[in-house]
């Protein structure tokens, strides 16, 4: 069985996890306290970082290879298109997420309210808190003008680009920080890719200390 050692609110492990679930691969996940920098963990990956795979045989880190690494030796489903230009532009905008949305909203947002708290580094930076509600405005309506146009973010079928978004809008999401009447696309969007057998895991997720509000698990929020 494939093991991920992960911490359950972070995008980059539920990029992961929902990669693994959509291919149906049984993994059994393992909560790392990484930033405890414990020895076993740091053996595994020196760069103290999750999500880390255990997955045929082959301990990997860094979420955008591993999934790349999945997406190679279990190609069915697929979220990679065959063809180059569509594959391109799934890969810009897996990277607009784990690195744009990420610094400007998610890093501003969940880890201040929560990661802050969680790994003792005291308390929320009000200014980081107000640029990342600021900021998400913007993605919403740049979701927004992608999906007037498209069925799914990157083009006619679901991809990992869409995972990628998901990763982090259901970590934002699991502490209400998603005001989702901006755009009835993007809701439409997530409630479709909310209602999908790979995301059950993710719904069920727990974090002592934050509990999730009542419409995190529900499919017709």
């Amino acid at each position: 069985m494939a093991r991920l050692f992960h911490v359950p609110l972070s995008p980059f492990c539920r990029k992961v996890r929902l990669s693994l679930a959509e291919k149906k691969i049984e993994v059994e996940l393992v909560e790392e306290r990484y930033w405890e920098a414990d020895p076993d963990f740091l053996r595994r990956n020196p760069a103290a970082k999750v999500p880390v795979l255990r997955l045929d045989g082959i301990m990997m880190s860094e979420s955008a290879p591993i999934c790349e690494f999945i997406e190679e030796t279990r190609p069915e489903p697929s979220l990679l298109p065959s063809d180059p230009v569509a594959r391109l532009e799934v890969r810009r905008l897996v990277s607009w997420f784990d690195d744009k949305f990420h610094h400007e909203v998610t890093s501003n947002l969940l880890y201040e309210r929560v990661n802050k708290k969680i790994t003792g580094q005291g308390y929320p930076d009000s200014k980081n808190v107000k640029a990342g509600a600021k900021a998400i405005k913007y993605h919403l309506d740049y979701m927004t003008w992608l999906l007037d146009n498209r069925r799914w973010l990157a083009g006619d079928h679901m991809t990992l680009a869409d995972f990628a978004a998901a990763a982090h809008f259901s970590s934002l999401d699991y502490i209400s920080d998603v005001d989702w009447n901006r755009s009835a696309a993007v809701k439409d969007w997530y409630a479709k890719i909310k209602s999908r057998p790979a995301f059950r895991s993710i719904l069920a997720d727990q974090v002592s200390g934050f509990p999730p509000p009542l419409h995190y698990n529900d499919l017709d929020f």
